[in-house]
């Protein structure tokens, strides 16, 4: 294969893995968080796959915040001592 080539295919895969990426970053389902309800509701820490699914949910914190049923769950002391737990400070909203 040329070198040439070669380029193109490693640049097509960059871009398609960037919006792979961009696409499931931007999916936002509170639902996604159950893992953590243990670690937010009582003093037990975070595993780590709810620090990942934290992570994953980071950009649609504020828009839980903003809804009121999810608010008292996502807005809570604990919840932002799990957040900060996971390496992943509850945002500015």
């Amino acid at each position: 294969m040329k070198a040439s080539n070669i380029a193109a295919v490693c640049t097509l895969l960059v871009l398609l893995l960037a919006e792979a990426e961009v696409t499931m970053a931007a999916t936002c389902n509170p639902t996604q968080l159950s893992p953590c309800v243990g670690a937010m509701t009582s003093s037990s820490p975070p595993s780590s796959l709810c620090c990942s699914k934290i992570k994953e949910q980071k950009p649609c914190l504020c828009q839980y915040v903003k809804n009121p049923n999810l608010k008292k769950f996502v807005d809570s002391p604990n919840a932002r001592k799990v957040a900060s737990t996971c390496g992943t400070p509850f945002p500015k909203c």
